[in-house]
C-alpha cells in the first residue's frame, strides 16, 4: 500500500441499537475530514446498512460484491461529502465469521491493494454483542462506546465493555453520551458506567463528551445529511466538532500494525479465535 503514515482505526459501538452510533460515525468522520484528514468510513453492520441511507447515497455495489469476487475494493467505495470514502455494507452477510478462508484472504488482499491514502478508518459496528461486533472492536486501535439515557443502553454498553475486557483484553474505552438533555445528564451516564467498571473490571473508561438532544440533528437525519454540514452552528454539530478535535489528540497508530490490511488481518484472526479455529 502507498500510505505515507499509519492508519488510525476507531470502532464506534454501543451494545444497544437506537443510541445513534451511525450518526456519531458519520458526523465525526465528516468533522475529521473538515479538519483536513483523509477519512474512510466502513459500514460494518452487514445485515442492515445504515451509513449510505443516512447520507442519501445509493451505492451500486457493496461488500457482498467484493467478497463474491465481482468487484474490487476501489469499485465498491463510494465518495461521500467532504471527500470521505465510504465502504457500504450489504444485506445478507451476517458477519465476517460466515466467510471462508479463501474469502478472508480475498478481503485482506483487497485492502492491501487499495491505493487511497487514509488517516482514519472509522468503523460503524452493528448493534448487540455479536462475534462480528467484538471482532471489529478488538481489531481497532480505539473503541468509542455510545450511550443514551435509557436503562437498556447503560446495561448493554456495560455488557459489551465487560465482554471485551474480561474475555478479550480490551482495557480502554471512550464513552460518549448521545442525545443528552444536559451536560450534567451526560456526565451522569458516564459516571454510571465508570463506577461499575472501577468496581468489577480491569478497564479504564474516558469521558469523550456529550452530544446534546438537538432538533436540528433530527432534521438533518430526515434530510439525509450530516448535521455538521447542514447545520454547522447547531449544538450537536459543535459537539461533534469538539469530539473530532479530541480524537486528533489521541496517540497515533504504530507503523507495525497501522495499515488497513493489518486491520483486516487482526479482524479475521479475532473471528477465527472466537470460532475456535485458532488456539
Amino acid at each position: 500500500m502507498s500510505h505515507p503514515k499509519p492508519v488510525k482505526t476507531i470502532a464506534i459501538t454501543g451494545g444497544k441499537g437506537g443510541v445513534g452510533k451511525t450518526n456519531v460515525a458519520v458526523n465525526v468522520s465528516m468533522a475529521l475530514a473538515a479538519n483536513g484528514h483523509k477519512v474512510m468510513l466502513l459500514d460494518a453492520d452487514f445485515g442492515l446498512a445504515n451509513v449510505d441511507v443516512q447520507l442519501g447515497l445509493s451505492p451500486e455495489y457493496d461488500l457482498s460484491h467484493l467478497i463474491a469476487g465481482e468487484r474490487n475494493l476501489e469499485e465498491i467505495i463510494v465518495d461521500g461529502p467532504r471527500g470521505i470514502k465510504i465502504i457500504p455494507a450489504s444485506s445478507g452477510i451476517a458477519s465476517m465469521a460466515d466467510l471462508t478462508q479463501l474469502e478472508h484472504a480475498g478481503v485482506i488482499r483487497a485492502f492491501s491493494e487499495l491505493s487511497y491514502d487514509v488517516d482514519y478508518l472509522v468503523v460503524d459496528t452493528a448493534a448487540g454483542i455479536s462475534n462480528a461486533v467484538v471482532s471489529f472492536c478488538r481489531a481497532s486501535h480505539d473503541v468509542i462506546v455510545v450511550v443514551c439515557d435509557e436503562p437498556a443502553s447503560i446495561t448493554d454498553a456495560y455488557a459489551l465493555i465487560k465482554v471485551l475486557n474480561r474475555e478479550h483484553g480490551v482495557d480502554h474505552f471512550h464513552v460518549l453520551a448521545n442525545m443528552a438533555r444536559s451536560a450534567r445528564e451526560g456526565h451522569e451516564l458516564y459516571n454510571k458506567l465508570a463506577l461499575a467498571a472501577d468496581h468489577f473490571l480491569d478497564a479504564t473508561l474516558s469521558f469523550l463528551g456529550v452530544v446534546p438532544a438537538d432538533e436540528r440533528l433530527r432534521k438533518a437525519v430526515q434530510q439525509q445529511h450530516a448535521v455538521v454540514d447542514l447545520y454547522p452552528g447547531s449544538p450537536s454539530a459543535r459537539a461533534f466538532k469538539k469530539i473530532a478535535a479530541d480524537v486528533e489528540k489521541w496517540p497515533g497508530a504504530q507503523s507495525a500494525g497501522g495499515q488497513l490490511e493489518f486491520f483486516v488481518e487482526r479482524l479475521i484472526n479475532t473471528e477465527q479465535e472466537l470460532l475456535g479455529v485458532l488456539p
